[in-house]
């Protein structure tokens, strides 16, 4: 193959990377023999079961008598990650070959309907199961794992509403329909809602095929959910969006949600239209502007209202850079340096109780704005360095370019359009690439985390969305669009988005702006080997772009 060994790189850059100063990609491949020692002291020899024929099946294999000589085995490839903290890629050759042979098939989940056609269930809804004793069941009686796994993956509204009667109380119109919840009061007089099962409540809500009545009364209308203001908003035909405020949140000088509206419900990737992309985005590019310009002294013009049409961000975005360029020359201190935006796509617990994801359905995206350090615990410390994901990457292609005299991001763009096989074939695809258009390229990265990352890399020396100008905002919402979609046609119910960005002053950067869409694969939810950074996969990442690239042209092409 025409790969070069990650020592070779080693040696001459010190870096650990899969992206060679050349733009190839740089990986491993490993197929061992070796010898292991026989310690063990006793023998534990049993009939494991019988053969349709009768024979005994032994488990004498378990127990060698002797040292194990064992011969090669199936390959694994090792890609380093591009980027050395986020660590490595293992992909299994045998998993991989057979992936190969049908990469259309591919899928993350398929999920089928519950719950739908259960003649028990049935029954049980009305009320007319019968057991010892004459006594007559209902859903009620069922344990509370399984109305958590009903609750989950049920597609029957009538059992979701039932369920939903059980987790809290409801106030109904005259036809019996959900108008509100009761609210008992608290100690200190606060109204408090009378939810008897926070977790089942929770689950239900965030049922796609809960009825939207329910999702409304539920979760949805504002303030349902606690007194976070609502600060911003968004409308135009078919889309409403609203933007709260959390100040008790984990980011210390607050971080702000954009939710689809209680009138615009959005629970699947699917139903999320253009336009709703546009202003859930939107919120964001104005709060950062915004509250960064407010923060700099520069005045909000609020002649459209309170909300700014996309021209007047454009002018903010360029007033804001301006001064931010202004004070690094004349050496001020900024009050923010860094923007966090992400995204929670789904939702899932277990029977057991275990949160399998960290957000809910319905559409949302979260962002902040980052300062460049925190106050020291100790009084007369030094300040703390705030936190950003973006550091990471300026360290080191702050390093690559000073190991290699190559300008990090070029180089991987080069490796990208340069891709071969890692198993060597010509006759199937090399591609990683999606799509791509004037000012981003969309990628399945070499080095795949999740079983199915897909990235949106900015092509040209934008860092962050102060530098990024209306033309590259519209294209980096209509490939994160596009990639969502993808990825709900390939089966992904869960999918942890961000973006990574680098810090305001740092402008002689060459530092690109990029998003991770990362889908949770069921078989794989997490475990010691990703705590490790060490991301195991069963697909070649060409056979998956090309899935990837299946799935993404069916929804364009849908009429």
């Amino acid at each position: 193959m025409s790969y070069v060994s990650c020592a070779s790189l080693s040696a001459r850059s010190r870096l650990r990377t899969c992206i060679s100063p050349d733009g190839c990609f740089i990986c491993a491949f490993h197929r061992s023999s070796f010898h292991a020692l026989n310690l063990r002291e006793t023998c534990a020899l049993s009939i494991l079961g019988k053969t349709d024929t009768g024979e005994d099946v032994e488990n004498s294999a378990t127990f060698p008598d002797a040292d194990v000589a064992f011969p090669p085995s199936t390959g694994v490839y090792e890609i380093p990650n591009p980027f050395p903290f986020w660590g490595a890629t293992y992909i299994l050759q045998g998993p991989a070959d057979l992936f190969r042979e049908d990469p259309s098939n591919f899928r993350f989940i398929k999920r089928k309907t519950s719950g739908t056609d259960s003649p028990l269930l049935k029954e049980l809804l009305e009320g007319s199961l019968t057991g010892s004793g004459g006594r007559t069941f209902s859903i009620s009686d069922l344990p509370r794992e399984v109305l958590l796994a009903l609750a989950q993956t049920s597609r029957n509204p009538m059992l979701l509403e039932a369920i939903a009667g059980l987790a809290c109380d409801f106030l109904r119109d005259e036809t019996s329909r959900p108008t509100g919840i009761r609210y008992t009061t608290a100690e200190g007089g606060r109204p408090v809602r009378s939810i008897r099962d926070h977790l089942l409540y929770e689950t239900i809500g965030n049922n796609p095929a809960l009825p939207d009545d329910y999702k409304r009364t539920m979760l949805l209308v504002p303030g349902i959910q606690g007194e976070s203001p609502i600060l911003g908003e968004y409308r135009a035909a078919g889309t409403h969006v609203w933007e709260y405020v959390r100040a008790n949140s984990y980011i210390p000088w607050g971080h702000y949600a954009a939710n689809m509206a209680e009138d615009s419900i959005r629970y699947r990737a699917r139903d999320l239209s253009g336009s709703d992309m546009t202003g859930l985005r939107h919120l964001y590019y104005q709060r950062i502007v915004c509250q960064m310009g407010a923060a700099l002294g520069i005045p909000v013009d609020r002649t459209d209202g309170n909300g700014l049409s996309p021209t007047s961000i454009e002018s903010m975005r360029k007033k804001v850079l301006d001064t931010i360029r202004l004070r690094i020359e004349t050496g001020e201190r900024l009050p923010f340096t860094g923007t966090l935006w992400g995204w929670n796509y789904g939702y899932d617990v277990s029977p057991s109780l275990y949160r399998l994801h960290a957000s809910h359905q319905q559409i949302h995206q979260q962002y902040a704005l980052i300062p460049p350090d925190a106050a020291p615990l100790e009084e007369g410390s030094s300040p703390v360095p705030a936190y950003a994901i973006g550091d990471q990457i300026a360290d080191f292609v702050r390093r690559y370019r000073e190991d290699t005299g190559r300008s990090f991001f070029e180089a991987y763009l080069t490796a990208i359009r340069s891709n071969k096989r890692l198993d060597g074939r010509t006759d199937l695809p090399s591609n990683l690439i999606l799509f791509e258009d004037d000012h981003v390229v969309v990628h399945v990265p070499k080095a795949q985390r999740s079983q199915g990352e897909i990235q949106i890399m900015a092509k040209k020396p934008v860092g962050n969305v102060l530098e990024a100008d209306e033309e590259i905002r519209s294209s980096l919402d209509r490939a994160i669009l596009r990639v969502i979609h993808t990825l709900d046609a390939l089966g992904a119910e869960m999918v942890t988005c961000y973006e990574v960005s680098k810090r305001f002053d740092a402008l002689d950067s060459d530092q690109r702006l990029f998003y991770c869409l990362l889908p949770r694969h069921f078989k794989s939810p997490g475990a010691f080997s990703e705590r490790q950074e060490r991301w195991i996969t069963g697909h070649y990442p060409e056979d998956y772009a090309e899935a990837a690239r299946l799935a993404y042209e069916s929804i364009i092409n849908k009429p």
